[in-house]
């Protein structure tokens, strides 16, 4: 593969601003290009008329072999020169400028131009590089903090009796060195002492104190005389803060303080010790990364300065490199000295020493491909397609649909199946979803908060969702088959089990504890469920909002779920029948259901408005507020509670429509941006055809105003069965959220590239009483 193809492929999305623009500069060499061979013609003729004036001079004075010779030689090395590359100071900061000595005639003016922008783009780079380089070193300085304190409460849990020790030798005031043999230089990020007192430690010590810098020769001294011990005074000046978030904990931060004081339990320092793994996880990762981006790019500044050479047949990338490599020279020895410290620390204080075990979690596993996964996925489409021919054709021989019991099936069988229906067509258009994310490279792993190497992508969502379609369609089948048999009238009762027996199996699997069928997506669904339903007691996350969003295009599935109940329930099905609707407890839970997912994302609106203190927040609560009103009014002229119904559902569905396809199109989706640089839509776009961002927006209005046809009557079709054409609005609606997903999750990623967030932020577990902890990003 070409580097110009390779070099997008491997950046880091969010950073792909601070990257070297490598096709513009592949632009600029164009145009040298094109201007020599423009002036090759004119330099042809000159070289004509040079060839008479060396005729003659063939008639001249012969001068000598040695007299200019002194000249030739200084001239050679003048041409050889072709730039020169140097540091100037602008303000606080250095700025690298080149000078090309090159004549106007002979190119000078595009080659110029070139290196103005290769200096502007290697400036850049190397501001962005060293700004990063900073953070990771005042990140480095936090852990070594975090270290600090979690050692002493290990040997404070574990070793009570050198604590005792410790506090009684200060209690004497013994002047001991009970430093934990932490370097001091930062960047060096040292491997933090273990708590027991051994020979091990003090030859630790020794090498420590060898590559320190400015020690004095006391402290060295000090450093290495004798058996240290932690500190434990650390431990009187941090709390605590590693309860996991939950409701109790939420009603305890509005009237208390959120950190607590230590009680050196055995849990407390398990805790401790799993966040400080997720940060030294998170730390180590953006450290490879910005090794990564300092590779690339002083790789793409030498192929880039190779293609120069070769147009223009000079000697210009000695010097520039040279340039390029002493100013990434520091700060890439010092991202490199800290990935030696953490991979050694993190490989003693949390995997036993074991290395092997230590990398591996340290380092992300890329996901491979499985054929077996391509494989199954081709078997059960195809299964689900016979299936599905299987069923017309049932239907068409057996005349179902002018039969008698058509009308019975409709309204007791068909609501059962259509949740398995609703299913699959969502996980169907998350698998498209997936599919473009990684084409248009959207990091939608680290936007959900996916954890790497687990998260699924469109061939396992794809393999999910044919494989519960072979289980419903098998169902439909023989379910039909059981029921219209004439010897099958013993079967009937398990004919009419049949969905029951579906969606237990379902609900197993999902819930089924053992490392099986995508466990770590299974239970990251489960768990983002959970937080929806007790919101707005939890943080609201992207997950959690993006979740609460498809459950509102999932209402009918909803009250799918509410009829299984009431069916098996309360209702007759050995005779297929119910008088579910005769109910008024189910009439009023069939309006809360359909309210229920509005209701889960207002209150997250109210949460993020409490903590972001964002007044967008407060629009959009409106917008669900309002939609709400929508539903009940609709549903109200459904269940046919009076005439007046239809009037308040037509106003209100109408209004709540138009306020949600705006927020849909200008705020979710950023569009409709008539300053931007693409009218009419917006600066950055990841989709290269305009067309494709138009057409969603007329697409997604027109889906919007569907569900409106439940308001103004149009369920009156001889062909088509009220249930029928309420399942064919409901998969328009989940088509729309599909759509709704791609866009929605591109501005996201546009937003995290614009304020280059590559990484999660890690709460820390302990806070100082100077105010350093907390968080790490």
């Amino acid at each position: 593969m070409k580097f110009g193809k390779e070099f997008p492929a491997q950046m880091v999305q969010e950073w792909q601003e601070a990257y070297i623009k490598y096709d513009d500069l592949k632009t600029l060499l164009k145009d040298i290009l094109n201007y020599r061979q423009v002036n090759l013609l004119s330099s042809a003729k000159q070289a004509s008329r040079a060839s008479f004036k060396r005729n003659v001079t063939l008639y001249r004075a012969f001068s000598g072999l040695t007299s200019g010779y002194n000249r030739s030689r200084d001239s050679t090395s003048t041409e050889d020169e072709v730039i020169v590359v140097g540091a100037v100071q602008e303000g606080s900061s250095e700025q690298y400028q080149t000078m090309v000595l090159i004549a106007l005639d002979e190119g000078g003016e595009p080659e110029a131009a070139f290196f103005r922008r290769l200096d502007k783009e290697f400036n850049k780079v190397l501001k962005f590089y060293r700004a990063k380089t900073g953070e990771v070193v005042k990140e480095a300085q936090e852990l070594n903090k975090q270290m600090d304190a979690l050692i002493a409460l290990r040997v404070k849990v574990d070793k009570p009796l050198l604590a005792s020790m410790q506090a009684d030798f200060n209690n004497r005031g013994a002047s001991l060195n009970l430093s934990i043999g932490r370097r001091k230089t930062v960047s060096h990020m040292d491997d933090i002492q273990e708590d027991e007192v051994s020979q091990e430690e003090n030859e630790e010590d020794d090498e420590v104190s060898q590559h320190d810098e400015g020690k004095t020769s006391e402290q060295a001294e000090a450093d290495t005389a004798g058996p240290k011990m932690p500190s434990l005074e650390v431990l009187e000046r941090v709390k605590i803060n590693v309860e996991a978030e939950t409701p109790v904990t939420t009603l305890r931060r509005i009237f208390a303080s959120s950190q607590s004081e230590l009680s050196f339990s055995k849990e407390e320092l398990r805790k401790v010790e799993e966040q400080m793994k997720r940060a030294f996880i998170e730390f180590y990762n953006k450290l490879r990364l910005l090794k990564s981006y300092s590779f690339l790019n002083q790789m793409a500044f030498s192929k880039i300065l190779k293609k120069y050479d070769k147009i223009t047949s000079r000697n210009a990338s000695k010097p520039y490199l040279e340039m390029v490599e002493n100013a990434f020279s520091d700060s890439s020895s010092e991202v490199s000295r800290l990935l030696e410290r953490v991979e050694a620390t993190f490989i003693k204080h949390f995997s036993n020493g074991n290395r092997k075990r230590g990398l591996k979690i340290l380092r992300p596993h890329s996901k491979k491909e499985r054929h077996v996964v391509t494989f199954s996925i081709g078997f059960f489409f195809g299964c689900s397609i016979a299936l599905l021919v299987a069923v017309i054709v049932l239907v068409h021989a057996r005349n179902i649909m002018n039969s008698d019991g058509r009308q019975q099936y409709m309204e007791n069988i068909f609501p059962l199946y259509s949740l398995f229906g609703f299913i699959v067509l969502h996980l169907i258009m998350y698998s498209a979803n997936i599919y473009f994310w990684r084409h248009f490279r959207v990091n939608y792993s680290f936007i959900f908060g996916f954890k790497q190497g687990t998260e699924m992508g469109y061939r396992e969502v794809l393999l999910v969702s044919s494989g519960l379609a072979v289980l419903a369609l098998a169902g439909v089948i023989s379910n039909l088959d059981m029921d219209m048999e004439p010897r099958a009238g013993s079967f009937h009762t398990l004919a009419e089990l049949v969905p029951l027996g579906l969606i237990i199996l379902v609900l197993l699997i999902a819930f089924c504890p053992f490392n099986i069928i995508y466990r770590s997506s299974r239970f990251f669904l489960i768990q983002c469920i959970f937080r929806c339903l007790c919101a707005p007691w939890y943080k609201v996350t992207l997950p959690d909002f993006f979740l609460g969003d498809q459950l509102t295009s999932q209402v009918q599935a909803l009250r799918c779920l509410e009829f299984y109940v009431c069916y098996y329930g309360w209702g007759d099905f050995k005779r297929r029948s119910n008088q579910c609707h005769q109910s008024d407890v189910f009439e009023v839970i069939y309006v809360i259901i359909a309210v229920v997912p509005y209701w889960i994302r207002f209150l997250q609106c109210v949460r993020r408005l409490v903590e972001e203190k964002d007044r967008m927040h407060i629009t959009n609560g409106v917008k669900y507020l309002s939609t709400i009103i929508a539903v009940v009014m609709r549903t109200g002229h459904d269940l046919k509670w009076g005439g007046g119904w239809k009037i308040m559902a037509a106003i209100s569905s109408a209004v709540a429509t138009m306020i949600s396809t705006y927020w849909d199109i200008v705020i979710d989706w950023g569009l409709l941006r008539k300053d931007s640089r693409n009218p009419w839509l917006r600066d950055k776009l990841l989709v290269p055809y305009k067309s494709v961002y138009f057409i969603a927006i007329v697409v997604n209005g027109v889906l919007r105003f569907a569900w409106m046809q439940s308001v103004f009557g149009f369920y009156e079709a001889p062909f088509l069965h009220k249930k029928a054409l309420t399942a064919i609005v409901a998969c328009l609606e989940i088509i729309r959220r599909g759509i709704w997903n791609f866009f929605r999750l591109e501005n996201e990623h546009l937003n995290n590239v614009g304020k280059y967030r590559a990484f999660k932020s890690v709460p820390l577990p302990f806070s100082y009483d100077d105010g350093v902890g907390g968080k790490h990003a």
